[in-house]
């Protein structure tokens, strides 16, 4: 998430930032195939992404994501109900997802690969995320920079012990993600 940060210089100083995302201006969404007739999207209410950094070209970056699980938010009550019983993410055993950088790697001027530890329904598994960099500029209304990402990437919901008794024809497998995201420094 903080890789397109590798590029801009002149904020890089020796001392450790930490940049937190605006949950106003973020969002952290899924997708999953629904009877292999449609998709069912959704995003996660309530989340915090923390990036860390003391080197000025951000290569030590540490990214920490905590999502509450219970603000899970599909459009639809009865099916989110749903989805916070034992039959997928057991809200009341498993009541957060986690995700903690392992890795930021350059693979274009303003594109990364993000890996790291995904816990999700009390299974930690790693994963790779794409990240695409939006650009940084000072916001006219706070008078603080912000940063702006996409993420992208994809898990399999059998990974993670999610739904077993559902077969993929009826729930899809994959799960896709992106996160909208955008970042300020921490005051």
């Amino acid at each position: 998430m903080v890789f397109g940060l590798l590029m801009v210089s002149n904020i890089a100083t020796a001392q450790q930032t930490i940049w937190n995302n605006d949950p106003a201006h973020s969002q952290l969404g899924f997708e999953v195939k629904h009877t292999n007739v449609s998709r069912v999207r959704g995003k996660f209410d309530s989340f915090h992404i923390v990036a860390k950094t003391s080197k000025a070209d951000y290569s030590d970056a540490q990214i920490s994501l905590t999502a509450q699980v219970k603000s899970i938010n599909t459009g639809v009550e009865m099916r989110d109900n749903h989805l916070r019983t034992a039959d997928f993410f057991d809200v009341e055993k498993f009541p957060t997802l986690t995700f903690k950088s392992t890795r930021l790697k350059k693979v274009k001027k303003i594109r990364g690969r993000l890996t790291g530890n995904l816990t999700m329904h009390g299974v930690t598994r790693p994963v790779t995320l794409d990240v695409q960099f939006f650009g940084i500029i000072t916001s006219p209304m706070t008078k603080k920079q912000v940063a702006g990402f996409r993420i992208t990437g994809s898990v399999n919901r059998s990974d993670f012990g999610i739904a077993p008794q559902y077969l993929p024809d009826f729930i899809g497998n994959t799960i896709y993600i992106t996160a909208d995201v955008e970042f300020s420094p921490q005051d």
